[in-house]
């Protein structure tokens, strides 16, 4: 049976606001993304969640000049502008309510779905979209659509998904999936089953690189014990669960950006550990290691720059 649970919807100036019992999430069209996600009064979100086009380069992608060839990734994957915003009510499109067009509201309206969607433009040459699409219904449930759209001339991507960047490090993470870290090349060794992983490992190479993906993910839960808020007394853990929705999906869940592993020349050198780093992903190029000396990944897991790639998620409601 569908869901027929009202949000309450709150059209502020420069904010969309969404809440139901236990949940309350904030769109900031000035900071161009979901700017809170807050279940039973924690917060997950440090930063607004962003497309995602870069991961850490690896011995083998150094080897073969794949991080030389698509550096452009790079670029925008920490600088690419949201450039259109568009909002529905009940399936139907309004104009961005931002003043005046908000003042027509009341404080106390109502939706059965509300959906925001953001355009980003990469800083690539040619430009191309992404775009990531929130539509949220009365539980709290957030399905997450991620459009990626291919221009001729882009070179090939190192992967592309969502980057959630949590307040505080996690505890640890659940996951149904296969075990151990995997890779589009690297399956053969991994049994599907449910597992837990304690804390955000890092895998310990002298030079710090890509690691800690999963493959095919039914589902992710992640759990922390602490929040940045001072005044918050419970200290209990608490987890938020993505799932699949159609397809399988892949994820890292770590301490640190792409950036942070790439700027690093020694383990060593990384920062203290104060975020959890959960980035979902539709597409990830393979790791290669046929040698690491220059051989190539072979052509089945790399991902093409001119062709649309698209993965879509849920974000579980309080009450699931």
């Amino acid at each position: 049976m569908a869901n027929t649970t009202k949000l309450n919807v709150i059209y502020g100036d420069e904010t969309l606001g969404l809440s139901g019992p236990g949940f309350h999430y904030i769109f900031a069209y000035d900071r161009r993304g979901l700017e809170s996600l807050v279940q039973y009064g924690k917060e997950w979100l440090y930063r607004t969640p962003n497309p995602a086009f870069w991961r850490a380069t690896t011995d083998n992608d150094r080897g073969n000049g794949f991080s030389t060839k698509s550096a452009s990734w790079l670029g925008a994957d920490l600088f690419s502008a949201c450039t259109q915003i568009d909002v529905a009510v009940d399936g139907q499109p309004i104009q961005l309510p931002i003043a005046p067009v908000n003042n027509q509201y009341s404080d106390h309206e109502t939706a059965t779905t509300v959906a925001v969607k953001f355009t980003y433009t990469t800083t690539t040459t040619p430009a191309t979209t992404a775009s990531v699409e929130y539509i949220v219904d009365g539980t709290g449930k957030i399905n997450v659509n991620v459009h990626y759209n291919g221009a001729t001339g882009l070179p090939e991507l190192p992967a592309f998904g969502l980057r959630l960047v949590m307040p505080t490090a996690a505890t640890g993470f659940d996951y149904q999936g296969l075990s151990g870290e995997t890779y589009p090349d690297r399956q053969a060794g991994g049994r599907p089953g449910t597992y837990h992983v304690d804390g955000l490992p890092v895998t310990p190479y002298m030079v710090p690189q890509e690691c800690g993906m999963h493959m095919k993910n039914d589902w992710v839960k992640v759990t922390r014990a602490t929040t940045l808020n001072n005044a918050d007394p419970d200290h209990q853990p608490f987890s938020l669960t993505i799932r699949q929705t159609g397809h399988p999906f892949a994820f890292s869940c770590l301490p640190y950006t792409p950036e942070e592993l790439e700027s690093a020349t020694h383990i060593e050198e990384l920062p203290p550990v104060r975020r959890t780093v959960l980035t979902i992903f539709g597409a990830v190029r393979g790791v290669g290691g046929i040698d690491s000396w220059g051989a190539d990944v072979e052509p089945q897991y790399h991902i093409a720059g001119d062709i649309d790639h698209d993965f879509s998620f849920e974000i579980a409601g309080v009450t699931d």
